[in-house]
């Protein structure tokens, strides 16, 4: 049963729902800086960055690996729609270590490519320091 203090924090990408849980707070990655959700937040539509979850939840704080996409709160539920949402364990360390490697030496050539270049050093930066690692 939730508290006073609690809300819903639903992760759902196109393939399924990967999280539904009483929290009673997240940290989230938005496309221009981390923002905190606290219950009895106001209603909020918020565009996602790439980055990392962290959550509260009564067993201690957890953290996912997000990629993009729109957070929406509503109500007693915060709701964030990605594209591609992992736990820590889900994360190949190895395939982090690929794609850290393939992100550094994409050229640049201009704005688009840099663009693109620091969206995948992002990427493979929030895995990494999902595991622990700087």
């Amino acid at each position: 049963m939730a508290s006073a203090k609690s809300f819903q924090l639903e992760v759902v990408t196109p393939e399924r729902v990967v999280l539904s849980s009483p929290v009673t707070f997240v940290a989230f990655p938005a496309y221009d800086g981390e923002m905190g959700v606290l219950a009895h937040r106001a209603p909020l539509v918020a565009k996602l960055g790439t980055g990392i979850v962290r959550y509260e939840t009564p067993d201690g704080t957890r953290h996912l690996f997000v990629d993009g996409g729109f957070a929406r709160m509503d109500g007693s539920t915060l709701c964030l729609l990605t594209e591609e949402a992992r736990s820590p364990e889900a994360i190949d360390p190895a395939a982090v270590e690929r794609e850290l490697a393939a992100a550094r030496a994409r050229k640049v050539t201009d704005e688009r490519s840099f663009a693109e270049r620091q969206r995948a050093l992002a990427r493979a930066r929030a895995q990494r320091s999902l595991q622990g690692k700087p």
